[in-house]
């Protein structure tokens, strides 16, 4: 599998492109801010083609540029159904002082195409087979993405957007969020998958379930079902 990112905007939110190789067709997963050229210029170096953006949530440092690059592309847009309110009124999950720095209101549209992601589905798009998992606990529709190991796609993947990070959880204060939803997530989808599995989070670095499982102070105490106390 291909796999190439960069990170996008004030809140360098991370891009990612996922292909089964070069010269061939991709999806695009979360362009933020200021995401079209940067993407552009990847696309032309590994000379793909997206056939779809894939988006973890609906925070706007992850979809700013999600109508702009599905429309130009003339490709759908999937995201899940509790945050689709958000790509027409991004504001609505943001707290009431970020609110008013933003003067109140942001003013985006859909993408001429919105496909709804579904708890469990497999999408089969670009050669690839994902999973999709709900997520919920930073937004309501929160989603990860994940692909098994495969004899030439090498390690499992997660695309773990704002849910997981390299030392770190995704924040659950803004409206939208619940605390007690994102330990759910984390114990019953993301500690269920094998150490091995590479993880491209929202922000930051990448890492692997198993530095998170042994490193990530949030992740203590939490225990995967089925799995013997201390693993």
């Amino acid at each position: 599998m291909l796999v190439a990112g960069f990170p996008t905007g004030s809140f360098q939110a991370n891009c990612f492109v996922l292909a089964h190789e070069a010269g061939g067709p991709c999806v695009v997963v979360d362009p933020g801010e200021g995401a079209e050229q940067p993407l552009d210029d990847l696309l032309r170096r590994h000379r793909l083609d997206p056939v779809a953006v894939l988006l973890t949530h609906g925070h706007f440092d992850h979809i700013f540029a999600v109508t702009p690059v599905c429309d130009g592309n003339d490709i759908p847009a999937w995201i899940h159904p509790e945050d689709r309110v958000l790509l027409t009124d991004p504001l609505r999950a943001l707290s009431a002082e970020a609110r008013q720095f933003f003067g109140g209101r942001v003013a985006l549209r859909e993408p001429r195409e919105v496909r709804l992601l579904a708890d469990g589905a497999s999408v089969e798009l670009a050669g690839l087979t994902l999973t999709v998992d709900h997520t919920p606990g930073h937004t309501r529709g929160s989603v990860t993405f994940r692909s098994g190991p495969g004899e030439r796609s090498g390690p499992a993947l997660l695309v773990s957007g704002d849910t997981l990070f390299a030392g770190s959880i995704g924040r659950t204060d803004l409206p939208g969020g619940d605390h007690e939803q994102m330990l759910a997530s984390l114990r019953d989808k993301i500690l269920v998958l094998d150490d091995e599995t590479v993880v491209l989070p929202g922000h930051g670095p990448q890492t692997t379930i198993g530095r998170e499982r042994a490193r990530n102070p949030f992740l203590h105490g939490l225990r995967a079902p089925g799995r013997a106390r201390g693993l």
